[in-house]
């Protein structure tokens, strides 16, 4: 019993880390170079859209 409360309490602790990881992660700024590969990518994809197939 007492080593179930040891896996339970490190198992919370290691979700607490990886929800702390995660909201760091997600709270980053999309890279400039990413930023303007999707610019790139959507002007590429209406100048095709544009054209006849």
């Amino acid at each position: 019993m007492k080593q179930d409360r040891k896996i339970s309490s490190l198992e919370q602790e290691i979700e607490a880390n990886l929800k702390r990881v995660y909201e760091d992660v997600a709270k980053q700024d999309v890279p400039d170079r990413f930023t303007e590969l999707l610019n790139k990518l959507r002007e590429a994809d209406k100048s095709s859209a544009g054209q006849p197939k």
